[in-house]
Protein backbone atom coordinates (compact mmCIF):
# COMPACT_ATOMS: atom_id res chain seq x y z
CA UNK A 1 0.00 0.00 0.00
CA UNK A 2 1.33 3.44 -0.88
CA UNK A 3 1.79 5.87 1.97
CA UNK A 4 -0.61 8.80 2.13
CA UNK A 5 0.50 12.40 1.74
CA UNK A 6 -1.59 13.42 4.73
CA UNK A 7 -0.41 15.33 7.74
CA UNK A 8 -1.19 14.12 11.24
CA UNK A 9 -4.12 15.82 12.99
CA UNK A 10 -2.91 18.76 15.06
CA UNK A 11 -3.00 18.37 18.83
CA UNK A 12 -6.59 18.72 20.05
CA UNK A 13 -8.11 18.39 16.58
CA UNK A 14 -11.33 16.46 16.18
CA UNK A 15 -11.00 12.97 14.76
CA UNK A 16 -13.51 10.40 13.59
CA UNK A 17 -13.41 6.71 14.44
CA UNK A 18 -11.80 4.34 11.97
CA UNK A 19 -14.40 1.61 12.29
CA UNK A 20 -17.24 3.34 10.42
CA UNK A 21 -19.03 4.59 13.54
CA UNK A 22 -20.28 8.15 12.99
CA UNK A 23 -18.88 10.89 15.18
CA UNK A 24 -18.88 14.69 15.19
CA UNK A 25 -16.04 16.72 13.74
CA UNK A 26 -15.93 20.31 14.97
CA UNK A 27 -14.94 22.46 12.00
CA UNK A 28 -14.52 26.23 11.93
CA UNK A 29 -17.99 26.44 10.35
CA UNK A 30 -19.68 24.12 12.84
CA UNK A 31 -20.28 20.43 13.66
CA UNK A 32 -20.16 17.89 10.85
CA UNK A 33 -21.39 14.34 11.35
CA UNK A 34 -18.74 12.07 9.85
CA UNK A 35 -17.27 8.56 9.77
CA UNK A 36 -14.05 7.16 8.42
CA UNK A 37 -12.49 3.83 7.54
CA UNK A 38 -9.47 2.46 5.72
CA UNK A 39 -5.87 3.60 5.39
CA UNK A 40 -4.11 5.41 2.56
CA UNK A 41 -4.65 8.55 0.50
CA UNK A 42 -7.86 10.31 1.53
CA UNK A 43 -11.09 10.03 -0.46
CA UNK A 44 -14.07 12.17 0.52
CA UNK A 45 -17.32 10.25 -0.14
CA UNK A 46 -20.36 12.44 -0.80
CA UNK A 47 -23.84 10.88 -0.73
CA UNK A 48 -26.89 11.85 -2.76
CA UNK A 49 -30.41 12.96 -1.91
CA UNK A 50 -32.18 11.32 1.06
CA UNK A 51 -28.70 10.37 2.25
CA UNK A 52 -26.46 10.97 5.23
CA UNK A 53 -23.32 9.54 6.76
CA UNK A 54 -24.73 6.01 6.42
CA UNK A 55 -25.18 6.38 2.68
CA UNK A 56 -21.79 8.08 2.30
CA UNK A 57 -20.28 4.97 3.89
CA UNK A 58 -22.38 2.82 1.55
CA UNK A 59 -21.01 4.72 -1.45
CA UNK A 60 -17.44 4.10 -0.29
CA UNK A 61 -18.15 0.41 0.35
CA UNK A 62 -19.95 -0.07 -2.96
CA UNK A 63 -17.79 1.88 -5.45
CA UNK A 64 -14.63 2.29 -3.39
CA UNK A 65 -11.65 -0.07 -3.24
CA UNK A 66 -9.09 -0.96 -0.54
CA UNK A 67 -5.94 1.10 -0.11
CA UNK A 68 -7.58 4.42 0.69
CA UNK A 69 -8.93 6.28 3.71
CA UNK A 70 -12.58 7.12 3.13
CA UNK A 71 -14.05 10.19 4.85
CA UNK A 72 -17.85 9.92 4.84
CA UNK A 73 -19.74 13.01 6.10
CA UNK A 74 -23.40 13.85 6.27
CA UNK A 75 -23.72 16.77 3.88
CA UNK A 76 -25.49 19.94 5.12
CA UNK A 77 -29.15 19.31 5.96
CA UNK A 78 -28.69 15.57 6.41
CA UNK A 79 -28.93 13.79 9.77
CA UNK A 80 -26.41 15.38 12.17
CA UNK A 81 -25.01 18.16 9.95
CA UNK A 82 -27.05 21.40 10.10
CA UNK A 83 -28.36 22.85 6.84
CA UNK A 84 -27.02 26.24 7.97
CA UNK A 85 -23.48 25.01 7.30
CA UNK A 86 -24.01 24.88 3.55
CA UNK A 87 -27.08 25.99 1.63
CA UNK A 88 -25.05 27.06 -1.42
CA UNK A 89 -22.49 25.10 -3.40
CA UNK A 90 -19.77 27.58 -2.39
CA UNK A 91 -20.59 27.05 1.28
CA UNK A 92 -20.59 23.29 0.87
CA UNK A 93 -17.23 23.35 -0.92
CA UNK A 94 -15.75 25.48 1.87
CA UNK A 95 -17.20 23.11 4.46
CA UNK A 96 -15.41 20.16 2.84
CA UNK A 97 -12.15 22.13 2.99
CA UNK A 98 -12.78 22.91 6.67
CA UNK A 99 -13.58 19.25 7.36
CA UNK A 100 -10.27 18.21 5.82
CA UNK A 101 -8.50 20.89 7.88
CA UNK A 102 -10.10 19.62 11.10
CA UNK A 103 -8.96 16.08 10.28
CA UNK A 104 -5.43 17.17 9.40
CA UNK A 105 -5.78 16.08 5.76
CA UNK A 106 -3.94 18.12 3.17
CA UNK A 107 -5.47 16.73 -0.03
CA UNK A 108 -8.28 14.34 -0.92
CA UNK A 109 -10.01 12.87 -3.91
CA UNK A 110 -13.77 13.27 -3.99
CA UNK A 111 -16.15 10.45 -4.88
CA UNK A 112 -19.69 11.75 -5.25
CA UNK A 113 -22.95 10.16 -6.31
CA UNK A 114 -26.14 11.77 -7.61
CA UNK A 115 -27.03 14.87 -5.56
CA UNK A 116 -23.51 15.01 -4.12
CA UNK A 117 -21.97 15.64 -7.53
CA UNK A 118 -22.50 19.42 -7.89
CA UNK A 119 -20.78 20.23 -4.59
CA UNK A 120 -17.90 17.92 -5.54
CA UNK A 121 -17.40 19.83 -8.79
CA UNK A 122 -17.53 23.10 -6.88
CA UNK A 123 -14.93 21.84 -4.39
CA UNK A 124 -12.57 20.96 -7.24
CA UNK A 125 -13.05 24.42 -8.77
CA UNK A 126 -12.92 26.43 -5.55
CA UNK A 127 -10.11 24.54 -3.82
CA UNK A 128 -8.04 22.95 -6.60
CA UNK A 129 -4.97 22.62 -4.38
CA UNK A 130 -6.92 20.35 -2.02
CA UNK A 131 -8.36 17.96 -4.64
CA UNK A 132 -6.22 15.25 -6.27
CA UNK A 133 -9.04 13.50 -8.12
CA UNK A 134 -12.76 13.39 -8.86
CA UNK A 135 -15.11 10.44 -9.35
CA UNK A 136 -18.58 11.66 -10.30
CA UNK A 137 -21.25 8.94 -10.38
CA UNK A 138 -24.77 9.31 -11.80
CA UNK A 139 -24.82 13.07 -11.28
CA UNK A 140 -25.35 16.35 -13.11
CA UNK A 141 -23.48 19.51 -14.03
CA UNK A 142 -26.31 21.61 -15.49
CA UNK A 143 -29.86 22.39 -14.52
CA UNK A 144 -32.27 19.44 -14.35
CA UNK A 145 -35.42 20.06 -16.36
CA UNK A 146 -37.17 16.74 -15.65
CA UNK A 147 -40.15 16.83 -13.30
CA UNK A 148 -39.78 15.36 -9.85
CA UNK A 149 -41.19 11.81 -9.63
CA UNK A 150 -44.44 11.17 -7.78
CA UNK A 151 -42.47 9.00 -5.34
CA UNK A 152 -40.73 12.12 -4.03
CA UNK A 153 -44.00 13.81 -3.07
CA UNK A 154 -45.26 10.63 -1.42
CA UNK A 155 -42.04 10.32 0.58
CA UNK A 156 -42.13 13.99 1.56
CA UNK A 157 -45.65 13.57 2.89
CA UNK A 158 -44.90 10.26 4.59
CA UNK A 159 -41.91 11.73 6.44
CA UNK A 160 -44.33 13.67 8.65
CA UNK A 161 -45.93 10.48 9.97
CA UNK A 162 -43.66 8.10 11.87
CA UNK A 163 -46.02 5.09 11.80
CA UNK A 164 -46.40 5.42 8.02
CA UNK A 165 -42.62 5.51 7.55
CA UNK A 166 -42.29 2.41 9.74
CA UNK A 167 -44.89 0.64 7.63
CA UNK A 168 -43.10 1.60 4.40
CA UNK A 169 -39.81 0.34 5.81
CA UNK A 170 -41.32 -2.98 6.83
CA UNK A 171 -42.80 -3.41 3.37
CA UNK A 172 -39.42 -2.68 1.73
CA UNK A 173 -37.73 -5.12 4.09
CA UNK A 174 -40.22 -7.88 3.29
CA UNK A 175 -40.18 -7.32 -0.48
CA UNK A 176 -36.76 -6.06 -1.70
CA UNK A 177 -37.75 -6.72 -5.31
CA UNK A 178 -40.70 -4.32 -5.15
CA UNK A 179 -38.55 -1.73 -3.36
CA UNK A 180 -35.98 -1.84 -6.17
CA UNK A 181 -38.47 -1.91 -9.04
CA UNK A 182 -38.48 1.82 -9.78
CA UNK A 183 -34.70 2.27 -9.65
CA UNK A 184 -33.89 -1.01 -11.46
CA UNK A 185 -36.82 -1.57 -13.86
CA UNK A 186 -35.32 -4.53 -15.75
CA UNK A 187 -36.53 -7.62 -13.84
CA UNK A 188 -33.57 -9.77 -14.90
CA UNK A 189 -31.00 -7.17 -13.86
CA UNK A 190 -32.90 -6.49 -10.64
CA UNK A 191 -33.03 -10.17 -9.68
CA UNK A 192 -29.33 -10.66 -10.52
CA UNK A 193 -28.34 -7.67 -8.44
CA UNK A 194 -30.41 -8.66 -5.42
CA UNK A 195 -28.97 -12.20 -5.58
CA UNK A 196 -25.39 -10.98 -5.76
CA UNK A 197 -23.66 -11.89 -2.46
CA UNK A 198 -22.04 -8.44 -2.18
CA UNK A 199 -24.09 -5.99 -4.23
CA UNK A 200 -27.40 -7.41 -3.02
CA UNK A 201 -26.92 -6.69 0.71
CA UNK A 202 -25.49 -3.25 -0.10
CA UNK A 203 -28.53 -2.38 -2.22
CA UNK A 204 -30.94 -3.60 0.46
CA UNK A 205 -29.05 -1.56 3.04
CA UNK A 206 -29.50 1.53 0.89
CA UNK A 207 -33.21 0.82 0.44
CA UNK A 208 -33.82 0.58 4.18
CA UNK A 209 -31.55 3.45 5.24
CA UNK A 210 -33.84 6.03 3.64
CA UNK A 211 -36.58 5.21 6.17
CA UNK A 212 -34.27 5.68 9.16
CA UNK A 213 -34.68 9.19 10.63
CA UNK A 214 -36.37 10.28 7.42
CA UNK A 215 -37.35 13.78 8.65
CA UNK A 216 -33.65 14.53 9.25
CA UNK A 217 -32.90 13.80 5.59
CA UNK A 218 -35.52 16.16 4.17
CA UNK A 219 -33.87 19.62 4.59
CA UNK A 220 -30.78 18.56 2.65
CA UNK A 221 -32.82 16.79 0.00
CA UNK A 222 -35.03 19.81 -0.59
CA UNK A 223 -31.93 22.00 -0.76
CA UNK A 224 -30.35 19.67 -3.34
CA UNK A 225 -33.53 19.86 -5.41
CA UNK A 226 -33.45 23.66 -5.25
CA UNK A 227 -29.80 23.77 -6.32
CA UNK A 228 -30.10 21.31 -9.22
CA UNK A 229 -33.22 22.98 -10.55
CA UNK A 230 -31.78 26.48 -10.28
CA UNK A 231 -29.17 28.25 -12.36
CA UNK A 232 -26.70 25.37 -12.20
CA UNK A 233 -23.58 25.82 -14.31
CA UNK A 234 -19.85 25.28 -13.89
CA UNK A 235 -16.75 26.48 -15.77
CA UNK A 236 -15.85 22.84 -16.31
CA UNK A 237 -12.85 23.67 -18.49
CA UNK A 238 -11.15 25.10 -15.39
CA UNK A 239 -11.21 21.85 -13.41
CA UNK A 240 -7.60 20.76 -12.91
CA UNK A 241 -8.17 17.53 -10.99
CA UNK A 242 -8.29 14.26 -12.95
CA UNK A 243 -11.93 13.28 -13.48
CA UNK A 244 -13.66 9.93 -13.91
CA UNK A 245 -17.36 10.10 -14.82
CA UNK A 246 -19.42 6.95 -14.20
CA UNK A 247 -22.94 6.96 -15.63
CA UNK A 248 -25.63 4.62 -16.94
CA UNK A 249 -26.80 5.33 -20.47
CA UNK A 250 -30.45 4.77 -19.46
CA UNK A 251 -30.37 6.86 -16.28
CA UNK A 252 -33.82 8.43 -15.96
CA UNK A 253 -32.98 10.59 -12.93
CA UNK A 254 -29.74 12.13 -14.19
CA UNK A 255 -29.69 12.06 -18.02
CA UNK A 256 -26.63 10.49 -19.62
CA UNK A 257 -26.11 13.70 -21.59
CA UNK A 258 -24.92 15.27 -18.34
CA UNK A 259 -22.07 12.75 -18.13
CA UNK A 260 -21.16 13.29 -21.76
CA UNK A 261 -21.01 17.04 -21.16
CA UNK A 262 -18.66 16.66 -18.17
CA UNK A 263 -16.43 14.25 -20.06
CA UNK A 264 -16.27 16.56 -23.08
CA UNK A 265 -15.55 19.80 -21.22
CA UNK A 266 -13.21 18.78 -18.40
CA UNK A 267 -9.65 18.46 -19.76
CA UNK A 268 -8.49 14.85 -19.84
CA UNK A 269 -11.69 13.48 -18.30
CA UNK A 270 -12.53 9.76 -18.52
CA UNK A 271 -16.03 8.41 -19.05
CA UNK A 272 -17.23 4.96 -17.99
CA UNK A 273 -20.58 4.52 -19.74
CA UNK A 274 -22.63 1.65 -18.32
CA UNK A 275 -24.62 0.40 -21.33
CA UNK A 276 -28.35 0.33 -20.48
CA UNK A 277 -27.41 1.20 -16.91
CA UNK A 278 -29.83 3.06 -14.68
CA UNK A 279 -29.30 5.40 -11.73
CA UNK A 280 -28.24 2.44 -9.56
CA UNK A 281 -25.40 1.35 -11.85
CA UNK A 282 -22.92 1.15 -8.98
CA UNK A 283 -24.99 -1.76 -7.69
CA UNK A 284 -26.09 -3.44 -10.93
CA UNK A 285 -22.58 -3.20 -12.45
CA UNK A 286 -20.53 -3.00 -9.28
CA UNK A 287 -17.59 -5.13 -10.46
CA UNK A 288 -17.09 -3.03 -13.60
CA UNK A 289 -17.35 0.22 -11.66
CA UNK A 290 -14.95 -0.85 -8.90
CA UNK A 291 -12.35 -2.09 -11.37
CA UNK A 292 -12.35 1.26 -13.18
CA UNK A 293 -12.36 3.24 -9.92
CA UNK A 294 -9.41 1.18 -8.67
CA UNK A 295 -7.37 1.97 -11.78
CA UNK A 296 -8.29 5.64 -11.66
CA UNK A 297 -7.55 6.23 -7.99
CA UNK A 298 -4.42 4.12 -8.16
CA UNK A 299 -3.10 6.13 -11.10
CA UNK A 300 -3.70 9.55 -9.55
CA UNK A 301 -3.20 9.05 -5.78
CA UNK A 302 -0.48 11.41 -4.46
CA UNK A 303 1.83 8.59 -3.34
CA UNK A 304 1.49 6.83 -6.69
CA UNK A 305 2.37 10.02 -8.56
CA UNK A 306 5.42 10.59 -6.41
CA UNK A 307 6.86 7.07 -6.76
Amino acid sequence: MHASHESNPPRGAATVPGDSRPGVVHTRRGPVECASFGEGPAVLALHGAMGGVDQALLLARTAGVPGFRYIAPSRPGYLGTPISLGRTLDEQADLYRDLLDALGIERAAVMAVSGGGPSALQFALRHPERCWGLVIISSVCTRIEERLPLAWYIMKLAARFGPLVARMRKKAEQDPDAAARRSIPDPTVRARTLRDPEAGPLLRELQLSTYDRMPLRMPGTENDITLTRGELSFPLERIKAPLLVVHGTNDSMAPFAQAQLMAARVPGAELLAIEKGEHMSIFTDRDVVRARVARFLGAHAPAAAAS
